[in-house]
């Protein structure tokens, strides 16, 4: 990858990270009370994992979402540092469009490994097992608000042929 590419992807990655930063913090932001809170974020980190190289990708997922819970709920950082980035390995960007076989899978396994960790973090944050039930079920909405409006964007993104445009 050329000097100016890497400059390139590095303002990209930075954007996708403001705009998962504002999405999650502030946009149909409904709080749980587990203590965590239901959001449409998850949708542009799916994006970007799709358009960026996954270094860039992860960096953009783990910065812009632990801004978010920094700003909204600060407890949540750590695990979120951990959990974004490895929802971004799910995804490719090797494929000429957005919408592909693989992405399509991994919206799915996003919707459930996101809810499992988080599930866990929050049972490890509460003290107790019985915090992991209602902390899935509130994320599991969440991930399927998220993968719906990513199966909305693909197509259009794909349509307009994005990836061709961008030149990943």
């Amino acid at each position: 990858m050329s000097r100016k590419e890497k400059l390139f992807m590095l303002a990209a990655a930075a954007l996708f990270a403001a705009a998962i930063a504002v999405m999650t913090a502030y946009m149909l932001h409904i709080p749980l009370p587990s203590g965590g809170y239901i959001h449409l974020g998850d949708a542009l980190i799916y994006l970007a994992a799709c358009l960026l190289p996954t270094p860039y990708a992860a960096a953009a997922a783990a910065i812009g979402a632990g801004l978010a819970d920094l700003l909204t709920a600060p407890m949540w950082v750590l695990p979120t540092l951990m959990i974004k980035p490895l929802v971004v390995l799910l995804f490719t960007h090797r494929n000429g469009r957005i919408l592909c076989c693989r992405n399509c899978a991994a919206i799915i396994a996003a919707g459930l490994l996101s809810p499992a960790a988080y599930a866990l973090a929050g049972c490890v944050l509460a003290g107790t097992m019985a915090a992991f039930v209602p902390q899935f079920l509130g994320t599991l909405v969440q991930g399927i608000g998220s993968g719906a409006l990513f199966l909305v964007m693909a197509p259009a993104l794909d349509g307009v042929k994005l990836k061709e445009h961008i030149g990943t």
